[in-house]
């Protein structure tokens, strides 16, 4: 019998399905009341995640839902994504005449799978949560239906998406059979006498995180990222990009940091070289793309290595960058591919004289790259000094050196559409039309962008009490 504990250690992802299955019954007039209809959803769950930060520790369903800090910063960013995601997203799916209350029920859903999989602690609810998760993000892949790229699109990453999963579900199989349990605490007294080095620990640890990795688009298990991200619905990219990977990296922080934080040495070299491969793999492949979606989608590697370079250090300064680059990566990339959803072409050649025929969006286009990039005074720069920072605290110095000198190279393909965007524009003008929802959602990640450089303390502050 459901308690009230239970119900509320759910109460987000509760409100997210509820108002979820409701928009699929609803047929509004206007196409432009449904995303005020996910706002509310996404405020009343957020009162949700501010009530339960009064009750921390709290439990539901015998365990298998915790409520702390660290489940509610990580869902608070991904309610952050959603937003952003919706309102910038509804002028662009009228222009595709697709602008459907699926489109916005499908985001809600996602992210009351997202929620399981983060503020979970039993294999069987994350594994729910994460494949809630994914089958949103097939259909939205997907969603624009005459289009033969989307969905070309959500079936590769429909194949690939299965694959990982039944990689996890394997992992997760041999981990019961080892420990006789699926809660977190009682897998991990189970493993406490376990060698890193035992062949079943291994069994079930390394497929476990390569399908994590998979989740989190880092390389080399990153094949369906580029494919994905040009293919979908722009906005929907933005989401995938960052909601997504915020709730995978949440729950591979769960796993790695709880029951299997004492068998480090058995995933440490595998997380080392993903980083290591999505910093490199991601940014040099990044040079040479001749679509913005595509370099953007290659970039976004990058950054998964960069995030996965804070738990290669393995202190409590990386834990706290990997949480505060997930929150401005996710501010940057949304408002980055919010401007490509606004624009009629998405090449890079198709930015050449922005600045002169709409350079407000330009500016704002700029901020954002200059925060992708990592340079100061953007929050894009806080967040990678950390995870540098977090480097040099654990002497891994080499390793500092080398994701330096891909900031470098990153400047290199992100000021590609810098420099197009200053070229004086040749034949027709690109015409722009700007609904008050990307205005705001693209303000927003560019006003964040900003200040969370300038001061970047009181994040900072959540980011490390998450963590306690």
């Amino acid at each position: 019998m459901m308690t009230v504990n239970d119900l509320f250690s759910i109460l987000p992802a509760a409100v997210f399905a509820l108002f979820g299955c409701a928009m699929l019954l609803m047929r509004l007039d206007s196409a432009r009341a449904y995303p005020i209809f996910l706002a509310i959803g996404e405020m009343l769950a957020l009162i949700g995640l501010w009530r339960q930060s009064d009750f921390i520790g709290l439990t539901g369903f015998n365990g298998a839902i915790l409520v702390d800090r660290f489940g509610i910063f990580l869902n608070a960013v991904c309610l952050l994504s959603a937003l952003l995601t919706a309102f910038g997203a509804y002028r662009y799916l009228e222009d595709q005449d697709e602008d459907h209350p699926e489109f916005y029920s499908l985001v809600l859903l996602a992210q009351s799978g997202m929620y399981l999989m983060i503020s979970g602690t039993e294999l069987i609810t994350i594994f729910i949560g994460l494949e809630i998760t994914a089958l949103s993000f097939y259909v939205l892949t997907g969603f624009l239906r005459c289009n033969p790229r989307s969905n070309e699109a959500a079936l590769k990453y429909l194949i690939l998406g299965a694959f990982s999963s039944g990689l996890l579900l394997y992992g997760f199989s041999v981990l019961y059979g080892l420990t006789g349990s699926t809660h977190y605490k009682f897998i991990t007294a189970m493993l406490a006498n376990r060698l890193p080095s035992d062949p079943l620990v291994l069994l079930a640890i390394i497929p476990i995180v390569i399908g994590l990795l998979f989740k989190v688009a880092a390389a080399p298990l990153h094949m369906w990222v580029p494919d994905a991200y040009e293919g979908a619905p722009t906005p929907v990219t933005a989401y995938l990009a960052t909601a997504s990977k915020t709730a995978a990296f949440g729950l591979l922080l769960r796993l790695v940091l709880g029951p299997l934080h004492e068998l480090r040495p058995s995933w440490e070299a595998v997380i080392t070289f993903a980083a290591l491969a999505s910093l490199t793999l991601g940014n040099i492949a990044a040079i040479t793309q001749p679509s913005a979606k595509r370099l953007l989608a290659y970039s976004s590697i990058g950054h998964a290595g960069y995030i996965l370079l804070g738990l290669v250090a393995g202190n409590q300064t990386g834990i706290e960058a990997m949480l505060l680059y997930l929150l401005v990566y996710t501010i940057m990339t949304t408002g980055a591919f919010l401007v490509l959803a606004v624009l009629s072409r998405e090449g890079v050649n198709d930015f050449r004289g922005l600045l002169y025929t709409h350079p407000g969006v330009a500016l704002l286009m700029i901020v954002l790259l200059l925060s992708l990039a990592g340079l100061p005074p953007t929050a894009g720069f806080m967040a990678k000094y950390l995870i540098f920072l977090s480097l040099v605290q654990a002497r891994q110095y080499w390793i500092a050196v080398v994701a330096a000198l891909y900031v470098a190279v990153s400047l290199y393909y992100y000021f590609r559409i810098v420099r197009e965007m200053t070229q004086r524009p040749e034949g027709q003008l690109l015409s722009v039309h700007f609904s008050t929802g990307w205005r705001a959602a693209v303000g927003i990640a560019v006003i964040l962008s900003i200040g969370i450089g300038v001061n970047p303390e009181p994040v900072l502050v959540w980011a490390r009490s998450a963590i306690r």
